[in-house]
């Protein structure tokens, strides 16, 4: 496909409302896991009682 200018690209042929909407759903949901895999850890470390330095070393 072959677009004359930037926002042929953008429009996507009239889907792009469709296209760049998926890609940043998919964005958010990708950054969303991430933010809650840090929260679980950390809240895991805190009901070990575990300090993230000592595991890090090998340290009991």
């Amino acid at each position: 496909m072959k677009w004359e200018s930037m926002s042929d690209f953008f429009a996507m042929g009239g889907y792009g409302l469709y296209v760049w909407g998926s890609y940043l759903v998919a964005m958010l949901c990708i950054i969303g896991e991430i933010v809650l895999i840090r929260i679980r850890k950390r809240t895991l470390y805190k009901y070990l009682g575990l300090r993230r330095k000592s595991i890090l070393r090998g340290e009991k």
